[in-house]
Formats: structure tokens, C-alpha cells, sequence
């Protein structure tokens, strides 16, 4: 028997009244014998209304399968994502990352020392123009990946592919990277027009390359890397490193400083400071102390109020406020191991 129940909502009268307001059944069911009534047609007619609470709960139920996913794939992606960074801090390589306002290049330690010993001797000893370390980076990207080979085409040596037997010099003197700039840079001002001319007609002119147009896809880079030596973009070089591995030397950043950036710098116990004359030059020389920071065994690098701390994470890309800041915004400290 179907007992009496309260209408549904959305059931229609006819269909109400009609399977509940039936007379007394002989066991005196004040509802009557609604069974007696009750046919397949009707059962079809029930089984297939849609009744507004059935709405309901469907579009709750579709509403909470969609979302329950989503929220389970963005907490798997968000626990990935940290443990991944996790990872990246622990055992994340030695490399360094160089900036502008616009672009952001990763290379390593080895490659950003070339490229500061590449662009201070063209900006800060020679005294040329940013043009020129710009080409003189593009040059040496394409032809060594700023890296100083010991070998190469014939007898190419060093970060430009230098040749002994085309008159740049003697093995040894090739691959020192200073001798290596000075030569390029003495090649590079006898090119007619070579600050207005195309990066990669002035770079062939130079270096009469197999490849001439291959320069081209370094300009930017070049770029970034000269102007970042040059100081022109504060705190655009940081180096994420390992720990060092035994003292600095004080006395051979003082030496190798006044030889790649021409600068005179005093020694201090575990320090070496230079007093620059602008605070762009400022920068640039902290630059290359960063950029020289894993051969020369440097700790930190203080620029006026901010600091590069050495560390192996991934905030060694960054430089941080200084908590013992030097006297001026032109001055330099180095702290050494």
C-alpha cells in the first residue's frame, strides 16, 4: 500500500489526489486502498517527474564533481611546485643570472668572469664606448660561450678564437683573457663605422668568421651583459655559489682589479675596498666582484646600503639590504673567505 505522504513539490494535483484521497479500505485506512489504483502507467508517469528538489541536488552533485578535481589537481600542483623549489634550493648547480630592465640570461660563474674581464677592459681601461663590449660579448658568445678553450678550428684559442698563425699572438698570451680583450678591442676601433654599423658586419669585419651571420643572435645578450658591467642597472648580477673552498687572497683582487678595471683598491685584512668615482661605476665594479666571486673566493659584496651574500640557494641571484653598509654609495667592500 502507498501511504499517505505530503504533496511534492512540482507533483500535480491530479496525480496527488488521485493515489491519496481515496475512501476507507475494509481495515479502515482512512486513505482507502490507494494500491488498487495504483498501474504501470502511473509508475512510468512518477518514475520520469522532475521534481525542484531533484534539480537541486543534481546541480549540486555536477557542481561538486567539477570542483573537487580541481581543487584536488591545484593542491597537487601546489605541493609539486614547492617541493620543487625545495629542490632547486637544495641542489640547484653554481650559476649566476645577469638582468635589465627587459631580459634575464642565466650563465655560469666561469662564463659571467669571462664576460666582467671582456667588458671592463673595453669600458673601464680602454675608456670605449658600451658599444664595443657589447660586440666584443656578442663575439665572444658565438665563437667560445664566453668560455676560455684551450682549443678549437685549426689552431683557434681562448674566448675569441684567436689563431697564432694569423697574428694575434702567441699561444699563451691568446688565452689570457685580458691580452685576448686588448687585442680583440685594437681590432675592433680600426672598423670603419663600427658604432653605427650592424653588430654582426662589424663582428665579421673583426673576426671573418665562417659563419657570418651567426653574431647577430647575441646582440642582446651582449647587451645585457655590457651594460650590467658597466653599472648602468644596479643589483642586475647575482651568483648563487657553494661554498669556498679555501682563503682569498686580498693582494690578487687588488692586483687583478687594477689590471681588468683599472681601478686602485686597498687591501685590508680579509677586505678589499674601492673607492669609484660615480656610483655607476660603483656598481659595475661590484658586478665583477660578484662575477669573480667563485675563482677568487669572495664572500660578500657591499655597494653603498645593499649586499650580495654568498650562498648556495637561489637568493644568491639577488643582492639584500646591507646590515654594515659602506660609508658612500661610491664605495666598494669584498669581503673575502
Amino acid at each position: 500500500m502507498i501511504f499517505g505522504r505530503k504533496r511534492r513539490r512540482g507533483e500535480t494535483t491530479e496525480l496527488y489526489d488521485r493515489h491519496h484521497n481515496g475512501t476507507a479500505d475494509s481495515y479502515g485506512d482512512p486513505y482507502g486502498d490507494a494500491d488498487s489504483d495504483w498501474d504501470d502507467e502511473d509508475a512510468l508517469h512518477l518514475g520520469d517527474a522532475r521534481f525542484e528538489s531533484d534539480h537541486r541536488r543534481t546541480r549540486l552533485t555536477s557542481t561538486l564533481g567539477c570542483l573537487l578535481p580541481l581543487g584536488l589537481l591545484a593542491l597537487i600542483a601546489g605541493g609539486g611546485y614547492y617541493g620543487y623549489q625545495r629542490v632547486q634550493d637544495a641542489v640547484g648547480s653554481n650559476s649566476c643570472k645577469v638582468r635589465d630592465d627587459r631580459f634575464d640570461y642565466q650563465w655560469s660563474p666561469e662564463q659571467v668572469a669571462n664576460s666582467a674581464t671582456i667588458s671592463m677592459v673595453g669600458t673601464d681601461v680602454l675608456r670605449l664606448p658600451t658599444r664595443a663590449s657589447q660586440i666584443a660579448n656578442a663575439t665572444a658568445i658565438q665563437e667560445s660561450k664566453l668560455r676560455n678553450l684551450r682549443s678549437g678550428d685549426r689552431d683557434s684559442l681562448g674566448l675569441f678564437q684567436q689563431r697564432p698563425s694569423m697574428g694575434w699572438g702567441t699561444a699563451e698570451q691568446i688565452l689570457d683573457p685580458v691580452y685576448a680583450s686588448r687585442r680583440f678591442y685594437a681590432a675592433l676601433v680600426k672598423v670603419d663605422q663600427w658604432q653605427t654599423r650592424p653588430l654582426t658586419e662589424v663582428a665579421q669585419d673583426v673576426q671573418r668568421s665562417g659563419y657570418p651571420e651567426a653574431y647577430a643572435d647575441h646582440e642582446t645578450q651582449g647587451r645585457v651583459l655590457a651594460t650590467s658591467f658597466e653599472g648602468k642597472f644596479p643589483e642586475s648580477l647575482g651568483c648563487r655559489l657553494d661554498d669556498p673552498t679555501e682563503p682569498g687572497s686580498p693582494t690578487d683582487v687588488v692586483a687583478k682589479l687594477r689590471e681588468q678595471t683599472g681601478v686602485t683598491a686597498t687591501p685590508s685584512g680579509k677586505y678589499v675596498t674601492v673607492r669609484a668615482q660615480s656610483t655607476k661605476q660603483a656598481w659595475g665594479i661590484g658586478h665583477w666582484a660578484v662575477a669573480h666571486a667563485q675563482s677568487e673566493q669572495i664572500s660578500s659584496v657591499v655597494v653603498g646600503g645593499r649586499a650580495w651574500n654568498r650562498t648556495s640557494d637561489r637568493s644568491g641571484w639577488t643582492w639584500d639590504k646591507a646590515t654594515n653598509p659602506t660609508a658612500s654609495a661610491t664605495t666598494v667592500r669584498i669581503e673575502l673567505h
